[in-house]
């Protein structure tokens, strides 16, 4: 049996260190940590995929919390299924006891934590879709200030693609 880590974080300026610490804390093994810094959306994540292709039945894989899986509703209850029942690896959620496929458990253990899973999923969702809504109202409302998006061309980087621009400027005052 392989220990296995997963970290997710959303963007290229975010940190897995939080992430990092709580696998490290579980003895993972540094070479069977896969992070990737990118949306949760989907699974089509370079590191997600290659630590897909490496887990085999009886390992186990730590994930600090369910939305650092994913962010999608029916994708997360989908790749859940994908690996504990197809490959028969073990997944613990190290923030939610309840998700621990680890040992045996009865029909009602399994009933939980299938049901703790379903909740879960729905609201690492309704997080995403929040935080879209609530960046779309933040970018509207600052737009109505006047606030304009986008590179701001400067006279020196114009002048440097366009010569004959400047000149034409200059001429025109």
């Amino acid at each position: 049996m392989d220990v296995y880590g997963y970290v997710r974080v959303s963007s290229m300026d975010q940190n897995g260190d939080r992430q990092m610490m709580a696998l490290r804390d579980m003895a993972v093994p540094e070479k069977n940590i896969f992070m990737d810094k990118q949306s949760g959306r989907d699974f089509d994540r370079p590191n997600y995929k290659k630590l897909v292709k490496k887990l085999k039945a009886g390992d186990l894989l730590y994930i600090l919390s369910i939305d650092r899986l994913g962010r999608n509703y029916e994708k997360i209850q989908k790749q859940w299924r994908v690996l504990a029942k197809e490959i028969g690896i073990d997944i613990c959620v190290l923030d939610m006891p309840l998700l621990d496929t680890r040992g045996d458990r009865d029909l009602m253990g399994t009933f939980i934590a299938d049901l703790v899973l379903q909740i879960l999923s729905f609201v690492a969702q309704s997080e995403r879709e929040n935080i879209k809504r609530r960046q779309a109202e933040g970018i509207t409302a600052v737009k109505a200030k006047g606030v304009k998006f986008g590179r701001v061309l400067s006279v020196l980087w114009v002048s440097a693609y366009f010569p004959n621009l400047l000149l034409a400027i200059k001429l025109a005052e």
